[in-house]
């Protein structure tokens, strides 16, 4: 009963309020990069574009179809994204997986919000759903900023 009990605490008010009010969900017409991902263990979704502008991300769009925990997750990136450079994104993504597989310290500002998530870090089932939507934007960042390099 102790495993459920955590289960629900897991998702907290917090958590449910961050996943009820996704910023940024409308998709771009014009990306300069679109990234898919799934997770397989789950089946959670995030597709995210994204355009660059002077190596920053300028414009950003999202589409979420996940569990409460990813859809927080995608709720404080999509908050945060806008203005952030590649390099920004890789160590947010970085620090999240480092928060939740070794107890790493918090995501700086102003990916911070994600400490929300810190409780998840017991289920391992559950990381790679907290982790698709900054994995997704990385890759778009990468691939949007090589473009514009080019």
């Amino acid at each position: 009963m102790s495993g459920e009990t955590d289960l629900i605490k897991l998702y907290s008010g917090r958590i449910l309020e961050l996943a009820s009010d996704i910023p940024l969900t409308r998709r771009l017409d014009t990306p300069q990069a679109s990234v898919k991902k799934r997770s397989p263990l789950c089946g959670s979704t995030v597709t995210v574009d994204l355009r660059m502008e002077d190596g920053r991300v300028s414009a950003y769009g999202q589409d979420v179809k996940a569990c409460a925990l990813g859809q927080a997750a995608a709720s404080v990136v999509g908050g945060a994204i806008l203005g952030r450079s590649v390099d920004e994104i890789r160590a947010a993504r970085d620090a999240l997986r480092a928060m939740l597989k070794e107890d790493g310290p918090t995501p700086a500002p102003p990916f911070d919000g994600l400490e929300v998530l810190r409780p998840a870090a017991s289920y391992k089932n559950r990381h790679a759903s907290i982790l698709l939507t900054l994995e997704a934007a990385l890759e778009a960042a990468e691939t949007a900023g090589a473009a514009q390099d080019a």
